[in-house]
């Protein structure tokens, strides 16, 4: 049994593990094991909205075991790895010692201090989970601690914050904890202006990778947040109660340290040759020269690409696109078939500031695009939900835009609160059971006739002697629609109000389309009816009774909802639609969010069915639940 050991269960390390197991997955000699020393994966890119309270602390954590529950031919291990013996093929962790075949390194950075005296001890990093929440956590104790405070001094320094670092999780940083901090002085009634927020480097100017047109609006909006931009001054010494930015002493309870990486611990003691604060040098394969068994994916990675000047650099693209080369020449090793080089085209940066707005610069070489505000956050969440999609399917983007979207705080979305989900579900019950009670009467009244007489249609009207659909003759005069009935609708327009009226209007195309499908289906040569039209009668009484039902009782209430809707549609389409079809149509588009979990089945029956649909083997491959 041949051993691939990914080691990390970072950006690279999934997905390098998620696409060897799908190309060997009907390799049986073969196992692959994840090991990390945390049951989750942390979405790194997104600490600083659970730092700054945008987001529940569980939406940046993705459960290692569910990302490979449908992959059985990967393990996920919990442990710590103290050290690789690369002669043996080994690995030395707390609780066991494994063996490889082939080892994949994806064990991240971790920030690095420069050696300035006090960093390591006194400032906040902004690496992990833990520091997130960590962070978090301090930043509410420091408004409670103020508000209580009589010291001018000291309640200046728990209300002075500062990020050290102008690169893009800096930024982001301050942005949000200016978005924060602004809430809290509402929320412990602490005048805004005793806030002091500063964001400092010792480059020239922030984010210094990015157009300087995208750095000027990057300036200006942090301005306009009163964030204090320092550039261009060293950062000395971090105290207990501050940090020496460019001579001077800031005073300061809440120092941020974001100023940049190394090589994480493991990597820094692994005897391979290493560049750049403990990367670890690579041929254009992705393997480790000396070892070429042994892989590196991610951060880890130090590899300058043909024709580059610098390095690979250290973000999640790199990550992405050097996971599928690692897997392609695994498994081009197993099969004795040609392996490839790394070639990465990077497709630009994004950052952004606050919840609201932000820069990016994105392409393809030579063909870049400057976005800014609202174009630039939509750019941003599309790609981490590309990236979501490929960890965990449906259901981590589900959840992705639940906290984006629809659960926000404090409107604190680029969108606003417009999406945000605020009156709770009770108001819409007496609607919801009004609906289908409406629904249910009219197909009760119908269900009577067809008991009848089955061999009467009474929904689909005679054929009009000329050749000209009855759909086409009922929509010219409206008195006849009240009366006759909808052409390939759900009910007749009488169902719904005892007097002519007028007709809803239907786009010609529409009707076109309708009238060459009833001639189609419903009716015979002869202007009798086709066996089909018989079966849709009925289907469409039974429809309106089923959804009835569904919605007064509140069982399934979302479907039934739309399946409300869409026999409002199919009413309006026919061109015999009352005005009180508008009625219909937008009482099913109310209920679609659904009401059916207040006073209904739904409460009972979906968690239950969640647990049974969870359990299917191919639904947890594919990820289509929900927690």
């Amino acid at each position: 049994m041949k051993q691939i050991i990914v080691l990390g269960g970072g950006y690279g390390g999934i997905l390098t593990a998620k696409k060897l197991a799908k190309r060997l997955r009907k390799q049986k000699d073969l196992r692959i094991t994840l090991i990390d020393r945390k049951p989750y994966h942390t979405l790194l890119t997104e600490l600083h909205e659970v730092a700054a309270n945008r987001v529940e602390e569980d939406s940046i954590k993705i459960d290692l075991k569910k990302v490979f529950s449908g992959f059985r031919n990967v393990d996920v291990v919990l442990d710590e790895i103290g050290g690789i013996d690369f002669d043996g093929q080994t690995l030395r962790g707390e609780k066991q010692t494994y063996n490889y075949d082939y080892l994949v390194i994806g064990t991240g950075s971790k920030p690095t201090f420069f050696g300035i005296p006090g960093a390591d001890q006194h400032a906040f990093t902004l690496w992990s989970y833990d520091d997130a929440v960590r962070l978090k956590e301090h930043t509410l104790n420091m408004f409670r601690k103020a508000v209580l405070e009589r010291d001018p001094q000291v309640r200046k320094e728990m209300l002075t914050f500062v990020v050290v670092g102008g690169g893009f999780t800096g930024v982001e940083m301050i942005g949000e904890l200016a978005e924060f901090t602004q809430q809290l002085c509402k929320e412990f009634y602490v005048d805004p202006s005793e806030v002091t927020l500063h964001v400092a480097d010792m480059v020239d100017k922030i984010l210094p990778i990015l157009p300087e047109p995208l750095i000027r609006k990057a300036e200006k909006r942090l301005r306009k947040m009163n964030v204090n931009i320092i550039t261009g001054s060293k950062i000395t010494e971090v105290k207990p109660d501050g940090v020496t930015v460019g001579g001077n002493d800031i005073k300061s309870r809440t120092v941020i340290w974001t100023a940049g990486v190394e090589g994480s611990d493991v990597v820094g003691n692994m005897d391979v040759e290493q560049k750049g604060r403990k990367r670890i040098l690579t041929n254009d394969k992705l393997q480790v020269p000396a070892h070429p068994n042994v892989y590196v994916v991610g951060d880890n990675i130090f590899y300058i690409p043909e024709g580059a000047a610098a390095p690979v650099p250290q973000m999640v693209e790199n990550a992405e696109l050097a996971a599928p080369v690692i897997a392609h020449n695994i498994v081009a090793e197993l099969l004795n078939k040609p392996m490839k080089s790394y070639k990465p085209t990077f497709h630009g940066t994004m950052v952004c500031i606050g919840s609201r707005y932000g820069v990016a610069n994105v392409g393809v070489p030579g063909h870049m695009f400057r976005l800014s505000g609202f174009m630039a956050m939509l750019v941003k969440h599309m790609i981490n939900m590309l990236y979501l999609f490929q960890v965990c399917g449906f259901n981590k983007v589900y959840h992705y835009l639940l906290h984006e979207f629809f659960h926000v705080r404090n409107n604190r979305s680029f969108v606003g609160g417009h999406f945000a989900k605020r009156s709770p579900n009770f108001w819409l019950v007496p609607l919801r059971i009004f609906a289908g009670w409406m629904w249910l009467s009219q197909g009760w009244d119908k269900i009577h006739k067809i008991i009848e007489d089955p061999d009467k249609v009474f929904l689909i009207p005679a054929k009009v002697a000329d050749g000209v659909s009855a759909a086409s003759a009922a929509g010219a005069d409206a008195a006849g629609a009240a009366g006759a009935g909808a052409a390939d609708a759900v009910s007749a327009a009488s169902a719904y109000t005892a007097e002519a009226v007028s007709a809803l209007p239907v786009p010609g195309f529409m009707k076109s389309i309708v009238d060459w499908s009833m001639d189609l289906m419903f009716y015979t040569g002869d202007g009798g009816y086709t066996s089909l039209a018989y079966v849709f009668q009925t289907s469409m009484v039974l429809a309106e009774l089923i959804v009835g039902i569904l919605l007064i009782v509140g069982l399934f209430t979302a479907p039934a909802a739309v399946a409300s809707v869409a026999m409002g549609a199919m009413v309006w389409v026919s061109g015999m639609a009352p005005n009180e079809m508008l009625w219909y149509l937008a009482a099913g588009i109310a209920l679609i969010g659904g009401s059916g979990s207040t006073f209904g089945l739904d409460y009972y029956v979906y968690p239950w069915l969640k647990k049974v649909w969870g359990r299917i083997p191919i639904v947890r491959r594919w990820y289509v639940y929900t927690d």
